[in-house]
């Protein structure tokens, strides 16, 4: 019997999919699931992995973490200098994939990718930790840093200049919005007979196809 096989004969497993039972609207039917990943305990739920490419097609990945949802998008957010920036500012396409390995689940979202506001940006960065909003200060993202000692002088050059009252929005800090344009649902069931559903844009709604496993 396959791993699948195994954890989906386990009491209380989670069954499969069926059309008549997903949400029209694939972010409702998301919101489901997060919910569920969360009350299973579902360590970081929330992280997703961020696929990129360049202009000239070449693909990068990394993980990040979803922030916030909406029937707008879902919302990230990082240094404007990362290299995660350079490709998205030079090809607004992207996909979030979230694996919750231990529900057998599987989310994709594709679609085009935008920078939020700066009044959205500062929203969400002065709901951070403080260590956090002087450590997005402190760091260039993705420079080479040659001693970790270094990056500790940073944290403590920002910390004493501001020292006493709030840390400003970095000018190169702030979020991006992918808005799905297709959305991929994957329910692992045994023997690789999985449950696929694709929610595809059209216009305001959705169409909604079961896909080969």
């Amino acid at each position: 019997m396959g791993l699948i096989a195994k954890v989906m004969s386990l009491p209380g497993a989670l069954g499969g999919m069926r059309r008549a039972d997903l949400h029209p609207d694939p972010i409702q039917q998301y919101d489901r699931w997060y919910r569920h990943a969360c009350r299973a305990r579902v360590f970081l739920a929330n992280a997703v992995t961020l696929a990129t490419a360049t202009a000239q097609g070449r693909p990068a990945a990394r993980m990040v973490l979803l922030k916030s949802y909406d029937g707008d998008g879902l919302l990230f957010y990082t240094n404007y200098t990362s290299r995660k920036s350079r490709e998205l500012d030079a090809n607004p396409y992207a996909e979030l994939v979230v694996h919750w390995n231990e529900l057998v689940r599987q989310v994709r979202f594709s679609g085009r990718v935008e920078r939020t506001s700066r009044e959205e940006s500062a929203a969400y960065f002065h709901s951070r930790p403080r260590g956090s909003q002087v450590g997005a200060w402190a760091s260039d993202q993705d420079s080479v840093v040659g001693h970790r000692a270094e990056l500790i002088a940073q944290v403590k050059h920002f910390e004493a200049k501001f020292a006493g009252g709030d840390v400003p929005l970095p000018d190169d800090w702030g979020g991006y919005r992918l808005i799905p344009e297709t959305v991929e649902f994957w329910q692992g069931r045994a023997y690789r007979l999985h449950d696929r559903f694709l929610y595809s844009r059209r216009d305001d709604d959705w169409k909604i196809a079961r896909l080969s496993p």
